[in-house]
């Protein structure tokens, strides 16, 4: 058999064992390996297992993936969630629909600590569904806005996928997490409009707002405003005596408006969040950095606050232990699987295949993104990801599209992250749908897809221009820059 035909039986076999419901991370660890020893040897691949393994994980990179994990992990037990939507709620709460965009709004700010989509959706399902309830929102509109807020937990940055895609494609991570800035704003807005459009055709999907003495009140403390203050006067004095980045002063001076005019409660996860992205986005620190600073922030904020308990801390650790195992597993297999079609020259093949059939660049990445939505609905986005890009990373970076080629995989990561948010809430599966549904098993889950269908619209909106306008994702890029 040669290589190709070795490598197309890899990937049947894998398949299968994944049908059969066999862990991602050991059916690619397995096929990979057999794929690798048939093709180089047995001797050869063990040489390769033993110092790959510890080249893959003593990466220093990596250790940004278990720290934004606890970070978020943290962020959920210490009730930051249900802060961020009460304070959305007293910005959106008076208009109709506004307790759904109260979500989005909540699900945005909580993104940014968070980078998990299936923890954002779990953490709001159990936050935000009573309130939605109590003002008697429609059950499959009230999770279906729960659903797809919960893709916001990897749109905004900072992502656990955007890592993972940048380790295995071997880019910037910070340019990545700039890049997804505007496109996860986006998605919020979007969703927001779909909210007013539909309760707007459909005055019962969500009735009367709340009367304004039923929202909590809010706290101001003087002290936190005269804080807000001094930060503000502290940015505006270093900006002129020491010359502070454009970036560093947006970002002191939101740090500075969130201490003195936002409520006490939700002060901490703003700040936490303004701190960690526009550090990274002003060079201040790296994106591993910023994760052990935003970690250890909202650990000093959970205690003080007495929001955090020994018990919950100890939780956060097994969970951010389990869930961070479970992807380096499945980084492993992937860069084994990896290794063996390299041997085999798949992607190589692959990609003279495309490029000589003469299709615009544009049709085959409609195509790959079509195949990552179709796919994307009956997978787990990270599966999905580790598995194609081997093979569809070095078509794309083969193809002419008249921009750069770091340029070229940082638009197509973010285009990637979209469309796994697309599939996270697409029929037949959609995992963030079947979250919600654990969580609100009155309502049936046609229910729940039927609502989130408005949406998906306007993803496909927002896919569209970010692949129309290349602009929407590096403009900002190179803005920074």
């Amino acid at each position: 058999m040669t290589g190709l035909q070795i490598a197309i039986l890899g990937f049947t076999i894998m398949l299968g064992l994944m049908a059969l419901r066999m862990p991602i991370g050991l059916s690619m660890l397995l096929v990979g390996g057999v794929g690798y020893s048939m093709l180089n040897g047995v001797g050869p691949f063990l040489a390769y297992m033993k110092t790959n393994t510890y080249h893959q994980f003593s990466n220093y990179t990596l250790s940004v993936i278990p720290l934004f994990i606890l970070m978020g992990a943290l962020a959920e037990r210490a009730g930051i969630a249900r802060a961020l939507f009460k304070a959305a709620e007293r910005g959106f709460g008076q208009t109709r629909g506004g307790l759904a965009m109260a979500v989005i709004g909540a699900c945005t700010a909580f993104g940014a600590i968070c980078g998990s989509s299936v923890a954002t959706t779990a953490t709001f399902g159990r936050a935000a569904l009573p309130e939605l309830r109590r003002y008697r929102y429609d059950g499959g509109f009230a999770t279906g806005t729960i659903a797809v807020g919960g893709t916001l937990g990897i749109l905004v940055p900072p992502s656990v996928i955007l890592v993972v895609y940048a380790i295995t494609t071997e880019q910037n991570i910070a340019k990545l997490f700039q890049a997804a800035l505007i496109p996860g704003l986006l998605a919020a807005v979007f969703y927001c409009i779909v909210i007013a459009l539909m309760v707007r055709r459909n005055p019962e999907l969500a009735p009367a707002a709340p009367a304004r003495e039923d929202l909590p009140p809010a706290k101001r403390p003087l002290w936190l405003r005269l804080a807000g203050l001094g930060v503000a006067g502290l940015v505006i004095y270093s900006a002129v005596a020491a010359d502070l980045p454009t970036t560093l002063i947006v970002v002191g001076l939101l740090v500075a408006l969130t201490l003195a005019f936002a409520e006490i409660f939700i002060v901490p996860a703003l700040t936490i969040a303004l701190i960690v992205v526009g550090g990274i986005y002003g060079g201040v620190f790296t994106p591993t950095e910023g994760a052990a600073v935003g970690t250890i922030a909202m650990l000093a904020a959970g205690l003080l606050q007495r929001s955090l308990s020994l018990a919950d801390i100890r939780e956060a650790l097994r969970q951010t232990a389990v869930t961070s195992g479970m992807i380096f597993i499945i980084l492993l297999g992937a860069e084994v699987f990896g290794a063996f079609l390299a041997l085999s020259r798949l992607p190589t093949t692959a990609a003279e295949w495309v490029g000589g059939l003469g299709y615009s660049p544009y049709v085959v990445l409609i195509a790959m993104l079509a195949f990552y939505i179709l796919l994307g609905a009956v997978m787990d986005e990270l599966a999905m990801i580790l598995l194609t890009l081997p093979v569809f990373f070095p078509v794309i970076q083969g193809l002419d599209f008249g921009m750069f080629a770091d340029d070229v995989a940082i638009w197509f990561g973010i285009l990637v992250l979209i469309v796994v948010g697309i599939g996270l809430t697409a029929p037949p599966i959609g995992l963030n749908v079947f979250v919600i549904h654990q969580i609100a098993k009155d309502v049936p889950l046609f229910a729940t897809y039927r609502g989130v269908l408005p949406f998906l619209v306007a993803d496909v909106v927002r896919l569209a221009l970010v692949l129309a306008f290349p602009v929407l994702t590096l403009g900002f890029v190179r803005l920074l820059s």
